[in-house]
């Protein structure tokens, strides 16, 4: 079930643990300039300092010029090193592959991907853990990337809805033009979350609490199509099937 009202506290204290169970040095994260990343730095600096918190922007070629100034707006505020590894030519690279279709989603994948491969190489170099930037409405609905984006050692917020992370953010103190900010996943110039999903975070929100309450029976139109996304999405969700050896 989802929480009503998001606790840092027990965030630090699975993220303090984290680091501790697995004797790692700090925390890697991937900044993009918007409130999920923002929120999940903020957390990892509260529970380790930022000395310990490594940031990482990983711009494409589409990528809003906006989104380096507020990376760079929130390593100023949580006072964490930023680096800047553009990943445009990299990607380029893929587009010599055999039978190559350049789409904005199998492109975004790509992206998605090749991020989560960057940060886990400084994460190994340094002896730190990836920390993931997942929401649980995203998660829920599939709008994430497997291997990608949902690829992590640690999901600090996968237990919150966007709008929960919304006002987490409010009550840590992350700055306001970052929570204002239109979200966007960077697939595509002028791409936002909403256009892309087909409602606000809002009403996705708000079914999903309804459906949960429902014990998964929609009652409203919003409810069934937010349904359907959850869904289809199972596959990102549950383990890889496989065939489990009789001693097992």
């Amino acid at each position: 079930m989802i929480t009503d009202s998001p606790d840092p506290e027990q965030i630090l204290a699975v993220l303090k643990d984290t680091i501790q169970s697995s004797q790692a040095s700090g925390f890697v994260i991937g900044l993009s300039g918007g409130i999920d990343s923002s929120v999940s730095a903020a957390l990892c600096v509260q529970a380790v300092g930022p000395e310990y918190v490594q940031g990482i922007f990983l711009p494409s070629d589409v990528t809003p010029s906006q989104d380096a100034e507020d990376v760079r707006l929130l390593a100023e505020f949580l006072e964490i090193p930023v680096m800047t590894i553009p990943i445009g030519s990299i990607i380029d690279q893929y587009r010599s592959m055999p039978g190559f279709i350049d789409t904005p989603y199998l492109a975004g994948n790509l992206m998605a991907r090749t991020r989560m491969t960057i940060l886990y190489y400084y994460a190994n170099q340094m002896n730190r853990l990836v920390c993931g930037t997942s929401n649980y409405t995203e998660y829920l609905v599939g709008y994430c990337t497997k291997y990608g984006d949902n690829a992590a050692d640690v999901q600090p917020i996968l237990h919150l809805q966007k709008t929960q992370v919304w006002q987490l953010a409010r009550k840590i103190g992350i700055p306001e033009r970052l929570i204002t900010k239109t979200p966007s996943a960077g697939l595509w110039h002028n791409q936002t979350d909403e256009d892309e999903l087909g409602m606000t975070y809002e009403v996705i929100d708000t079914a999903i609490k309804s459906l949960e309450i429902q014990e998964w029976v929609p009652k409203t139109q919003e409810e069934r199509i937010v349904l359907e996304k959850i869904q289809r999405a199972g596959h990102k969700q549950r383990p890889v099937p496989q065939v489990k050896r009789n001693n097992i």
